[in-house]
């Protein structure tokens, strides 16, 4: 369209940078119809940014079907006038669901990598976190809408 305009592609690429403009970039959005969603952004944003005392404030999520891959042989370390070397084949394990619990305030993390993504695994990486926070302080959790979450056996 251009060429048939007599304009060289060379002129509409410094058009498009003097103007800022990148127009082989999209970014997607969504916004949500939650008639609700600006108080609850609000509730989510205030525990990030102003936590109750004596309280944790977890963000728990999970990414499921991760390759479980391994090398078919170890690599070699670097050395002097070498980088380190792996074998570019792999063997496949299988998949694995990590769980991940993000405190913010503190940088820290829980993860727990499950053979399964159901609610009985969401329960036992629950209980881990349960383990490593201080009895004395109170949890709150932020969590996505995935069905696991709001399983009956979750929400007891």
């Amino acid at each position: 369209m251009a060429k048939a305009a007599g304009i060289s592609p060379s002129s509409v690429q410094r058009i498009w940078k003097r103007h800022g403009l990148q127009p082989h970039r999209v970014r997607a959005f969504k916004l949500s119809n939650d008639p609700k969603f600006a108080e609850k952004l609000k509730d989510v944003v205030g525990l990030h940014v102003d936590p109750p005392a004596h309280a944790v404030v977890l963000s728990i999520d999970e990414k499921s079907q991760i390759q479980a891959l391994d090398r078919t042989q170890p690599g070699l370390p670097m050395k002097k006038g070498r980088c380190a070397t792996m074998t570019h084949d792999y063997k496949r394990n299988g998949t694995t669901t990590l769980f991940a619990a993000l405190d913010i305030l503190e940088g820290k993390v829980i993860g727990r990598c499950m053979q399964r993504h159901r609610h009985q695994e969401f329960i036992r990486f629950l209980n881990a976190v349960e383990h490593e926070v201080p009895a004395a302080k109170a949890v709150h959790v932020v969590l996505d809408n995935y069905a696991t979450h709001k399983h009956p056996k979750v929400t007891a």
